[in-house]
């Protein structure tokens, strides 16, 4: 679960104010289990201490072509072997610019020439400067040598202008570089995930809810881009944070979940309807807190669209699995939703005091056409991966028979 354990990654930084940003990527990168070497051009000491990434990687900064405790045994060619992946971040328009033109004045730019392997570059400069035609034929030839472009982001920047050229926060660049090395079986499948419970209003205090906590969502996501995917996570209110590498969508009520599912839906391989989504909503929504004047208040209820099957009746519809959560009779009840919505696979499990909504356990009787597994209770992380596992073979083995 951690493609970056044992991988060697040379950091380069280059002088612009967001080095600082450098610093934090590094510790992410270490706290993943990478080997990193930074690497800095003389310039960019202005903006970051050597000492501060030395402390944070255990490796002394290269910052010099011409070290001859290193060099000595071709040590710019040693560390470019040594690399698994190279990283400039921040990547000036004037470190973009020698890129573009091959041209090696220092290490850092040395290295990115004799590499063989990938690099990602995370630019980081002036608006204008971004936008400047020569920046911009400069970031087309490298693009189009291979070089992975990160960003950049848009906004406030330190000299007081808005526009692109933010460098990308380093959990989004950490995000990218283990792209590199998933080695998943569901690499290029979009995903898309529900989670949660949703809330659906009787006044501007008050709302008609269910007890999901969304951890077992939240794990599916997490778990299915592990193995490569690239995840959407629909997500009612829940207290989680939001897995690594994976674009989250919040939402409030029933509604807003069916309207933000399909709208991802676009190129969907997989869709995954892990949701407690409320079966009713309020008829009529008071405008003001309802006041305890009556003894008894009738509430008028409504059925809410049922998101999974109205993405299992869709002609172009992804590979489907729902969710069932019951009370008793759990075989029977999930298969019999399985057939009524049409559905690729079906994950059930009992609800009650101890077991289902707000654990951090549960255990699943997975249902397919012709097969069933009971997965054991155990932790919902754990659990996840085994049901990633069960919805990755019966997508291969759909996909052969649609194919043959």
């Amino acid at each position: 679960m951690q493609p970056l354990r044992g991988r060697h990654v040379l950091l380069g930084i280059s002088a612009g104010i967001a080095a600082y940003k450098a610093a934090e990527l590094a510790r992410l990168l270490v706290r993943e289990g990478a080997e990193v070497q930074a690497v800095m051009t003389r310039s960019a000491a202005e903006f970051i201490a050597p000492m501060t990434l030395q402390a944070l990687t255990g490796r002394p900064v290269r910052d010099s072509l011409f070290d001859p405790q290193h060099e000595a045994a071709m040590g710019h060619i040693e560390l470019a072997r040594w690399a698994d992946v190279v990283v400039i971040a921040p990547a000036t328009a004037d470190v973009i610019a020698q890129l573009a033109a091959g041209s090696a004045p220092d290490l850092l730019s040395t290295l990115c020439l004799a590499t063989e392997a990938p690099v990602l570059v995370a630019p980081a400069m002036n608006q204008a400067m971004w936008r400047h035609p020569a920046t911009q034929a400069n970031i087309g030839v490298l693009a189009g040598r291979g070089v992975d472009i990160l960003g950049p982001g848009d906004g406030e920047q330190a000299c007081g202008d808005t526009g692109p050229g933010r460098m990308l926060e380093p959990t989004v660049i950490l995000a990218a570089i283990e792209q590199r090395f998933v080695q998943g079986r569901l690499i290029g499948k979009r995903v898309v995930v529900t989670a949660g419970p949703t809330r659906e209003a009787i006044d501007p205090v008050r709302f008609v809810a269910n007890r999901s906590s969304g951890k077992m969502g939240f794990a599916l996501a997490s778990v299915l881009a592990a193995e490569g995917a690239e995840v959407v996570l629909v997500a009612g209110p829940v207290a989680l944070s939001t897995p690594r590498g994976v674009k989250r969508i919040d939402v409030e009520n029933a509604l807003q979940m069916h309207r933000a599912v399909f709208d991802a839906l676009a190129g969907c391989d997989l869709f995954v309807a892990c949701a407690a989504v409320a079966d009713f909503r309020p008829v009529d929504v008071a405008e003001r807190k309802i006041k305890k004047t009556d003894e008894v208040v009738t509430l008028q209820l409504k059925r809410n669209p049922d998101i999974l099957a109205d993405v299992a009746a869709r002609p172009d519809r992804p590979f489907c699995v729902g969710f069932a959560a019951e009370t008793h009779d759990l075989e029977d009840y999930a298969e019999s939703k399985r057939r009524a919505k049409g559905l690729d696979m079906i994950a059930a499990n009992l609800v009650g005091a101890s077991q289902g909504f707000e654990t951090d356990d549960n255990a699943l009787l997975v249902i397919w056409e012709g097969g069933k597994v009971a997965l054991p209770t155990q932790n919902k992380s754990q659990l996840a991966v085994e049901l990633v596992k069960l919805i990755a073979d019966r997508f291969d083995a759909q996909t052969a028979t649609q194919d043959s």
